[in-house]
Parts: structure tokens; C-alpha cells; sequence
């Protein structure tokens, strides 16, 4: 039998209150290593001491309780290595999500009305090899990229080249419900034969009020904002989906701030 302490002697040495290690105990992640069969007083082993402080320190990480069960009752190092891998993992790309808000926010009350450089562009009808499909809003960059993936790799399979910059049409349910259909395609001189989620679609003409986005998409509802004020001050905004050009993206360079989208906002014909 190892020495052992009561519960508060418990709580003092490893920070956790005695409420938490009451839950920890009720929920089977850190048991008592004995309790009082007549008062119920739970005791804890000293060799418990470094479990209880791992556990706060991945309660401190944020890390679910279900991870943290599996971890320390893990049967090899490897196994134990992985799960903890992938909670850092996870950490990390919530920063680097927090790292862009904060400073896209701060580029946003610093420069609240920086000038945004505005087109008009006649967009003829094309021939273009698409997929089209209803998308969550959440799910809408990933879509694209796995969408855009295989319109390519489809092209290249059918030996036909793009003719033109890829594009995106966007229904304005997606923005309003956060559920709509998009489509993605990339023209093409020669039709595409049917292949997986893959089909011929002619996109038709349209005048467009453009702007550029460069970078990644963060941020990007910051060019959307001021083609909507630009089209409504002019009188300008017809029905109709948003459409995206994808000038320079992913398929290009992984070099994300190199990326560049071209927006626009269907109006009326300018000529």
C-alpha cells in the first residue's frame, strides 16, 4: 500500500480542487487509490500525484476529458504520443485561426475605409467543364479546393486544357441560409465528357462590378462589402450570384499570400 493523502491534502499538492477530483473520480479518469468503506472519505496515493498533474496541465490545453482517459490508459508510448499529437495539432491551427482574426480586426479598425480599387468587366459565356453541388457555408473552402482538385485532374485525364482562369458561382442562399448550391468550374475549348461529379456546363455572359482579394480567403468579406456598397451607391445590383475568379490560388502556388481572387457582383450592362 502506497502512503497516501485525504482528499483536500490532495487537492493542495496538485491544484485541483476538491469539486474537480470528486468529478474526476465520478467521470473514471482519477479514481481514489482508497475510500472509507464506513465515511466514504476518498484518499489518494502519492504515486498519484505526477497522474494528476498531467492531467491538469491537458485540462489547461483544453484537451476533452474522453482524450485524456484514453492517453493515460494508452498500452504503449506510440499510441500515447499520437493521441497527444494530434490535440497539439489541433492547437495549433486554432491559433493560427485566432492569430488571422486578430489581425485582420486590427487591420479593420485601423484602416476602417481603406480604398478599394473597383472594375466593371463584360464576362462572355464559356464552355467550362463543372461541378455543382449544394454546400453547408462551413464546408464551402473545402469544397472547393477537393472540387477544383478534380476538375482538373479530370481535364488533364481527358487531355483538354483550360482556356481561362477557374471561377466559382455562389447562390445567394449560401450567404443567407448557410446552405446553397455552388458551382465551380474551369473553361475549357473542348466539352468535357461526363466523369464522377464532373459535367459540361456553359456559364452565361455577364456585367460584373469587380475587385481583387489578395491572400487567402480570410478576410475576404472585406472586398464583398465594398462591392455591395459601390453597386447600391450606384444603383448598380441586379439579381443574381456572386461569382469569384480564382486568378492566382492554390493550384498555382502554396504560397497562400501570393493568392489572388477576383470578386464580382453581377449589375446592370454598363455599354
Amino acid at each position: 500500500m502506497h502512503p497516501s493523502l485525504p482528499i483536500g491534502d490532495f487537492a493542495r499538492a496538485t491544484h485541483l480542487s476538491v469539486k474537480t477530483l470528486r468529478f474526476y473520480h465520478q467521470s473514471g479518469l482519477l479514481a481514489p487509490d482508497e475510500i472509507d468503506s464506513n465515511t466514504g472519505y476518498r484518499r489518494y496515493g502519492i504515486q498519484q500525484i505526477p497522474t494528476a498533474q498531467v492531467i491538469r496541465r491537458f485540462r489547461d490545453l483544453d484537451m476533452p476529458l474522453d482524450e485524456i482517459r484514453a492517453v493515460i490508459s494508452a498500452p504503449d508510448i506510440a499510441i500515447r504520443n499520437e493521441i497527444i499529437a494530434a490535440h497539439m495539432r489541433r492547437l495549433e491551427t486554432g491559433l493560427a485561426r485566432t492569430q488571422r482574426a486578430v489581425a485582420s480586426l486590427r487591420d479593420l479598425l485601423e484602416h476602417p475605409d481603406a480604398p478599394v480599387a473597383i472594375a466593371h468587366r463584360t464576362v462572355e459565356a464559356s464552355m467550362t467543364a463543372a461541378i455543382s453541388e449544394l454546400v453547408d457555408v462551413k464546408d464551402a473552402m473545402t469544397w472547393y479546393q477537393g472540387a477544383l482538385g478534380e476538375l482538373y485532374a479530370t481535364l488533364s485525364a481527358q487531355g483538354i486544357e483550360p482556356s481561362a482562369t477557374a471561377g466559382g458561382i455562389f447562390s445567394n442562399e449560401l450567404f443567407t441560409l448557410e446552405r446553397g448550391g455552388v458551382t465551380v468550374f474551369v473553361p475549357c475549348l473542348s466539352e468535357v465528357r461526363p466523369m464522377g461529379r464532373v459535367g459540361p456546363l456553359v456559364v452565361p455572359a455577364v456585367e460584373l462590378a469587380t475587385t481583387v482579394h489578395m491572400g487567402a480567403h480570410h478576410g475576404i468579406d472585406r472586398e464583398y462589402g465594398s462591392l455591395a456598397k459601390y453597386v447600391t451607391e450606384h444603383a448598380l445590383a441586379v439579381d443574381g450570384p456572386i461569382r469569384e475568379y480564382y486568378l492566382i490560388d492554390h493550384h498555382d502556388t502554396a504560397d497562400a499570400t501570393a493568392w489572388r481572387t477576383e470578386i464580382g457582383w453581377p449589375i446592370f450592362a454598363t455599354f
